[in-house]
Parts: C-alpha cells; structure tokens; sequence
C-alpha cells in the first residue's frame, strides 16, 4: 500500500575552458528552492534508510524543497506524482521494482527529472532490472574486504560538485562495481589488493554524474551508513550532486568531451 505525505552562493557562473570545451557552471546555491523533491526509502535495514532520511530530508526543506516522503515503491505508480516532481532521490537497497514502476521511474528520467542517490541506494536497488542499472551508470558487484580505511581520490577538480575539496579519507565499504563507460567520473579510489590480490591497483570510481534521456542522474557509492555523512566532503559532496541533479528539469543535459576518468 503506497504510503506518502508533503514535507512540507549566488549565481557566479563563470566560463571556463578546458581542452576546448565550455566547463560547467557554479553550483546554484538555491537550487532546491521550490523544487518538488520525491525522496523514497527503505529496502536492506543495513544500509539505515530511517537515519539517513532523516538527515538529508531537513536539510532538503532548509534548502526551500517540497518534499514528499514515500517509504514504499508503490508511490511510482501515482502518475499525478510523478508528473509533478522535479527531482527523485531513492534510498532503496535489494528490493523488486515491478515493470510498470520500473517504466514509470524510467519515464519521468527520460523526460528531465533528476535522479540522485548514494551507496547501495540507488546502486545495488533491483538486481533484476538492467535497465535501471543502464540508468544509474552502475551496479554494485562486491565490497572487498567489507568495512576498511581507504582514500578517496578527487580527479575532477574542476566540476562543481568536487571543485575546492580535496582528496580524503573514510573508512567504510568499498564497492567493486560494473560501470557504464559513459559516465563523468568525479572521484575514484584505488584497491590495495590486500583482500583480493588479482584486484591490486584497480581504479574504482566512486561518485559520477550520468545523463538519461533529458535527465540528470547523480551518484556516489560512499555512504553505507547515516554517520558516513559526518565526513565533511562525502556530506559535501552528496548536498551538490543532489542541487545539480535538482536542475535537470530546467537546465537539461551538461556536455562533456570525454568520460575517461585515468
């Protein structure tokens, strides 16, 4: 039974040039505001749906957002729902997406809104829909090792969403994951091989924009659990991705030259 209620840096754009091509605009600092936010949870309890809800859900209505909350996948089967919203942020490890939900979430991405999500969220969300997979730009396959230390590197300091941080440290899981070449990588972490000696040296990425249709789609594997986000630049990090997702609607798709992330 579908369950869902209404929660209820000024613009610098500058232009830059790199290898020939336009670089992206300065984050909107006010890009959630007004914006109609459908923000679904729940699946796998490991993954601290409940906590991690009720982090980025008060900061989304300090942000100005309409929120609506729906803790179950029956919410994308309301076509007056989705037809309204401007951005969806799901927090849903190993359920089963049905076709016509599938289809529906499909839909509203190919036709401008943004689709954000962290970790196994939107990740490891349906095994059973490549599809959506082929939207996220990735699908988990293993985390070596389980919760270890390790270094996130930034390797795109000139998007918005990274620009100014530095790389850093988390201790968390690592996901291995099959990855969409076509994605523009942001971050990546490196594998020791101390778990998996044949996966020595693999560059994984970790947080990478995606576009689907006319929409935006943002994702970044860091975040297992809700106290993840006490690390400043994964929090960080997350809050951007999420404001440029929100502009899917009214910017469209960013162009990029390459997707090569070495």
């Amino acid at each position: 039974m579908k369950r869902y209620k209404n929660i209820v840096m000024t613009l610098t754009g500058a232009l830059l040039f790199s290898l020939g091509v336009m670089a992206d605009e300065a984050i909107n600092e006010n890009a959630l505001q007004g914006k109609k936010v459908l923000y679904v949870y729940g699946g796998w309890e490991g993954h601290e749906p409940e906590p991690c809800r009720d982090i980025f859900v008060p900061w989304l209505e300090s942000e100005g957002a309409e929120v609506f909350l729906c803790d179950d996948l029956a919410c994308y089967d309301d076509s007056v729902l989705m037809a309204e919203v401007d951005l969806i942020i799901q927090h849903v490890t190993m359920a089963k997406l049905s076709g016509s939900r599938e289809r529906a979430l499909l839909n509203a991405v190919k036709r401008g809104v943004g689709l954000a999500g962290w970790h196994g969220g939107i990740g490891d969300s349906f095994r059973d829909n490549p599809e959506f997979q082929y939207m996220v730009g990735g699908q988990w396959v293993a985390h070596p090792g389980g919760i270890i230390p390790y270094r996130v590197n930034i390797t795109d300091r000139e998007d918005p969403v990274t620009r100014g941080l530095e790389d850093f440290d988390i201790r968390s899981e690592q996901y291995y994951m099959h990855v969409d070449p076509n994605v523009k990588v942001l971050a990546t972490m490196t594998f020791s091989g101390e778990h998996d000696f044949w996966i020595d040296g693999a560059v994984m990425p970790v947080v990478w924009k995606k576009q689907y249709g006319k929409g935006r789609v943002f994702y970044s594997s860091l975040g297992h659990v809700a106290s993840d986000f006490e690390v400043f630049e994964l929090f960080e990090i997350m809050k951007r991705g999420i404001k440029w997702a929100a502009e899917s609607l009214d910017k469209g798709a960013e162009k990029w030259l390459s997707p090569a992330y070495d």
